[in-house]
């Protein structure tokens, strides 16, 4: 026995702690010189081994000591900060994990609740029509309100399309499309930051018109289905302004609008509104006679389609005013997203047999310089992930196992060419380029970062934590901070250091491609001409377009703040669709991301 430890055990003055030391067998308990190396205030006296001595040696052996406490006011120290150390380590545990988490995967100076705001207060200041008095937007007013005389029909209501007076049903339906898609998904984050019921007004205000623009057939008098596609004009007739040629207020106009008719052969252009319908169908399914009428209305559309198909561009009296800026180069995939919404709203699986043949027949058709993007132009890879998500979470089951896990497969594959610069090169700034051919970058960047974005969640959900492709892997992670990189650089985070949605941030574009914004809001009214002024000036726009997303930077991170370099400085509502779908996807819910429920998939 030890020496100091003898005479310590011996102290007969001191409180004795036993402590049972369990050693494995065959292993050597600590020497004398070991024990003697503990902490100065305590010592040792082991108690007789004997006793144990006679256990088996398979067995483990233990042997016990007597703690002896010298200094009982070092004692009582060391026990305090023990239990301090211990109960601050269980306060920093319980914090991280129930504390909310908002933004975890953004920089600091990222505020996303304030950009879903902006974002969706855009589509105030583009709305046609009777003007709501009370819209945060202050510089607009009634406007349009002669929409579709000249077709002896109701256009009135809708949304300017970009920074001019066009009203674009293609658009405009896929816009309603998007936004419903990102309510259905993420109702409950809208709801958390107080914008629900600000998104719902602008997805009725969208629905009210789409339910103007087409007239079913009537077996009675031989009518044929008729589409409305356009109010307003791009080309000039006989010297007299248009839309484009004219820069002026939409409160101002005094110019013909014509309208743009089109019969059942602009395939496209049904499927699109058949989407937009049906997707807000369930958004208001609170509202249930308004729901009704969406669907049903929807329905009714889709089966009124002829057999003969085509794009609604390739007619002149039906597209040929819209050709010049939103060319439709298939039909395919607005047919297979109208009937992939059709089934998500009435979980009739004729439709979903018509999404998934339609897709595939569309994918083998896909133009090489629209793989991997979603716009308005192009909506397959939007419909490869709901396919997919109703393998997952709807699992509709046979006949349709095959395809879906197909559509699967193939949104694995379009994740990794996102994520890995062999497939697609980036900017040195680091933005996506996935249209290099001239087009505004930041529209299809901020598709791509909602579909990651959304995809992460799905697999999330599942408790996957990765995926892969034919070559490569991606983790759930990789998906993420993809997504938020894309929309960090948007709001920022760039090598321009300027944020390219309108009213955020320090720095942003103050020379606004924009008729309503660019022109001063003094009740006098402007025309054609006195309009130049305005368009031409290198002042900052008087008024500012909180929430445009403009067109954005070049393929070298450049960008131009000039009101007549629309390539840089336009918005429109369909990009900004995308952009409020990446936000609110980023958008970090007060609690733990397995916890956020999705209206369309019944997650509770």
């Amino acid at each position: 026995m030890p020496p100091a430890v003898s005479s310590a055990f011996e102290s007969e003055r001191d409180p004795v702690i036993y402590v049972h030391t369990v050693s494995e067998a065959g292993r050597l308990l600590p020497s004398a010189s070991q024990w003697n190396s503990i902490a100065l205030d305590f010592k040792l006296a082991p108690h007789s081994s004997t006793a144990y001595e006679s256990i088996p040696s398979q067995y483990p052996k233990s042997v016990d000591y007597d703690l002896v406490i010298t200094d009982r006011k070092h004692f009582h120290c060391f026990i305090f900060v023990l239990v301090t150390i211990i109960l601050a380590i269980l306060a920093a545990v319980l914090l991280v994990h129930f504390l909310p988490q908002n933004h975890k995967h953004q920089g600091s100076s990222i505020n996303l609740k304030v950009a879903i705001n902006q974002a969706l207060t855009f589509y105030d200041a583009q709305k046609s029509g009777h003007y709501p008095r009370n819209s945060p937007v202050k510089f607009r007013g009634d406007s349009g309100l002669q929409d579709g005389n000249s077709a002896k029909t109701d256009l009135t209501g809708g949304f300017y399309d970009s920074g001019n007076n066009i009203k674009f049903t293609f658009t405009t339906a896929y816009t309603m499309t998007l936004l419903s898609w990102t309510v259905m998904e993420y109702q409950s984050k809208y709801a958390d930051i107080g914008e629900l019921d600000h998104v719902r007004d602008i997805i009725r205000w969208g629905s009210d018109y789409l339910l103007k623009v087409f007239i079913l057939p009537n077996s009675a008098d031989g009518s044929n289905l008729t589409l409305y596609s356009q109010v307003g004009s791009t080309i000039r007739v006989n010297n007299e302004h248009t839309d484009v040629s004219c820069w002026q207020r939409p409160e101002d106009m005094k110019y013909k609008r014509p309208v743009s008719i089109c019969d059942g052969s602009a395939t496209d252009l049904a499927g699109e509104i058949v989407a937009a319908l049906s997707a807000a169908s369930m958004v208001f399914k609170d509202d249930g006679d308004y729901s009704k009428r969406l669907v049903q209305a929807a329905e009714r559309l889709f089966g009124a389609i002829p057999a003969k198909q085509g794009t609604y561009t390739m007619v002149d009296g039906c597209g040929k005013q819209a050709r010049m800026l939103y060319n439709s180069t298939s039909y395919q995939d607005e047919l297979a997203w109208g009937a992939a919404w059709l089934f998500l709203a009435t979980e009739d699986t004729n439709y979903l047999a018509t999404a998934t043949e339609t897709f595939f027949s569309a994918k083998s058709n896909e133009s090489s310089v629209d793989k991997g993007v979603l716009y308005w132009n192009n909506k397959l890879n939007a419909v490869e992930v709901l396919l997919t998500g109703i393998r997952y979470f709807r699992d509709p089951g046979f006949p349709y196992e095959d395809a879906l896990k197909l559509s699967s497969n193939l949104t694995d594959a379009h994740m990794c060419s996102y994520l890995f610069s062999k497939y697609f090169s980036r900017t040195p700034g680091g933005l996506i380029i996935l249209k290099p051919d001239n087009e505004p970058l930041l529209q299809f960047a901020a598709t791509a970062s909602f579909l990651s974005k959304l995809y992460s969640d799905y697999l999330d959900h599942l408790k996957m934590s990765a995926a892969s492709c034919e070559t490569d892997s991606f983790s759930v992670k990789m998906l993420r901070d993809f997504a938020t990189s894309q929309v960090n650089y948007i709001l920022g985070q760039n090598p321009m250091k300027m944020s390219y949605l309108v009213g955020y941030g320090d720095r942003y574009p103050v020379q606004v491609h924009h008729r309503s914004a660019s022109i001063p809001w003094n009740n006098q009214p402007y025309n054609c001409d006195d309009g130049k002024r305005w368009l031409n000036s290198k002042d900052p726009n008087p008024q500012v377009l909180l929430g445009a997303m403009v067109g954005g930077p070049d393929t070298n991170d450049n960008f131009m703040d000039q009101r007549t370099n629309q390539r840089f400085t336009e918005p429109n509502i369909a990009s900004n669709a995308g952009l409020v779908a990446a936000l609110i996807a980023l958008q970090d819910p007060p609690y733990n991301s397995r916890d956020v429920k999705s209206t369309l998939w019944g997650w509770t």
